[in-house]
């Protein structure tokens, strides 16, 4: 497949995906409009409009964490990779949430002021000195220009528009939403209301951000450490498996994915160049990798991609020093075929067995 060959690519793993995430999205307000009420225990109590308007607000900040969760935990665990090939699904649908909960805002809160009720959101609150009653809502207005931006340039389009590394900086903008929506939440809800259920949401959800970065970092840290001064450490030959990659984090913030086939090693980039998809979780068949993103391939000894398409990915040299498989850290001009390095004997660990 080549970026020159852009069509809708759904399927049966992406029509369940968004199905699951629907009924969730559908399950937690649900629960959260005619179950949590009682729980709850507004003092003072509110109005229905403001009941919905928190709870699509409770939905978006929900999806939001588990959109931030979904990477690293793919990092930590392969079983989570389903979820990280679909994400931008969920980021459109957090979207949609998060637009609703403003609407239910503007329309409550604004609709009957004297002036235009996006003039008033704007200046409605001017308490700019003090941290209780600080205007809050321009966080949220922030947050949701962060969503709209990334949920209109979610598109295949954007990406070969903009180029895939100026797409993903672009993309750093979800954590410039997170910041602003918990800033939102604490100068907001977390100040108005005595229950606290919204309060313990809010403190899990942040921590399951930031714990899971860490151990994500944490279990990657080592990767980084250059032997010699030039050549990192991958691993011992019998860690790999046939048909597999271990992928290895360089010091400049880079990931190499070192394929075993046939008793041989090769290493490319770990970023397709198609979107920076995880090449290193694809699969080795007649040498070619596949991207499990949207099924561009590789030949992983040169980096190309198949007759006709032109797609190519950087390389890397390999050696095996002391018993360690090693990776060099300067990478070749993509599409630079290197020799295989070949392996001794060894017993590979067995398909589906975890590295």
């Amino acid at each position: 497949m080549s970026v020159k060959y852009t069509p809708v690519q759904w399927n049966r793993n992406k029509w369940i995906y968004d199905g699951v995430m629907l009924a969730g999205v559908a399950a937690f307000l649900w629960i959260f409009l005619y179950i949590t009420p009682e729980v709850l225990s507004y003092e003072p109590a509110i109005n229905p409009q403001i009941h919905n308007a928190r709870a699509f607000g409770a939905c978006a900040f929900v999806m939001l964490t588990i959109i931030l969760c979904i990477g690293p935990a793919a990092r930590l665990n392969r079983r989570f990779l389903p979820l990280l090939y679909n994400r931008r699904h969920f980021g459109v649908m957090t979207t949609f949430v998060a637009i609703t909960h403003a609407g239910y805002i503007l329309n409550w809160y604004f609709a009957f002021s004297s002036s235009n009720k996006y003039v008033g959101l704007l200046y409605a609150n001017s308490s700019f000195g003090q941290i209780a009653g600080f205007p809050f809502e321009l966080f949220g207005i922030f947050a949701l220009i962060c969503l709209l931006v990334l949920a209109t340039t979610s598109h295949d389009f954007w990406l070969k528009f903009l180029t895939p590394p100026v797409w993903k900086r672009l993309h750093y903008l979800i954590y410039a939403a997170y910041f602003s929506v918990a800033a939102h939440i604490s100068l907001g809800i977390l100040q108005d209301q005595q229950n606290h259920v919204f309060t313990a949401m809010f403190l899990v959800g942040a921590a399951a951000v930031i714990v899971l970065h860490l151990a994500a970092w944490w279990s990657e840290r080592g990767d980084a450490a250059a032997r010699d001064g030039a050549w990192i450490k991958v691993a011992r030959p019998e860690a790999f498996r046939e048909g597999f990659a271990k992928i290895t984090r360089l010091p400049n913030g880079d990931r190499v994915a070192v394929y075993l086939m046939e008793g041989q090693l090769s290493a490319i980039s770990n970023a397709c160049a198609h979107q920076n998809g995880p090449l290193g979780e694809g699969r080795v068949i007649d040498c070619l990798v596949t991207c499990p993103w949207h099924g561009f391939q590789y030949d992983v000894r040169s980096g190309r991609s198949p007759a006709p398409f032109t797609e190519m990915v950087p390389t890397y040299r390999l050696r095996l020093e002391d018993g360690v498989v090693e990776v060099h850290p300067d990478a070749n001009p993509p599409g630079t075929y290197v020799d295989p390095l070949p392996l001794p004997e060894a017993t590979p660990l067995p398909q589906g067995e975890p590295a």
